[in-house]
């Protein structure tokens, strides 16, 4: 399965961004699509998740009063609304597939995803 990020952008601190992750090659509906950032100088860190087989959805606890999860199986795609956006939002973000089901402590472990998109820079800034 290909993965294919986008929506990132230039915003201002308080604002929102909806970053897609289009998926081909196979249907997307038996994968949780998970999401991750990498800020500079950081390791990469576990921002979302929802899983294909309940539709849960789980956060970092960073953004998880801020941020929406979503995928719609018949576009083949995930989505994440990020909300209030802060400085320390501005990263590289990544979209991933994985085959576990959950729960939150599998799909916010990214060795737990097959898959991985090119990312999309998100940068918060006045």
């Amino acid at each position: 399965v290909q993965l294919q990020a986008s929506g990132g952008g230039l915003v201002q601190p308080g604002g929102s961004l909806r970053l897609s992750c289009a998926v081909s090659g196979r249907s997307f509906s038996t994968y949780s699509g998970g999401w991750f950032r990498q800020a500079p100088g950081k390791d990469r860190e576990f921002v979302a998740a929802i899983s294909w087989r309940t539709g849960i959805t789980y956060y970092a606890d960073s953004v998880k009063e801020r941020s929406a999860v979503s995928r719609d199986s018949s576009q083949n795609s995930v989505y994440l609304q990020m909300n209030s956006l802060k400085l320390e939002d501005t990263a590289v973000y990544y979209c991933a597939a994985s085959t576990f089901g959950g729960p939150m402590l599998v799909l916010r472990n990214q060795r737990n995803y097959d898959s991985w998109g090119q990312g999309t820079l998100v940068t918060v800034s006045s």
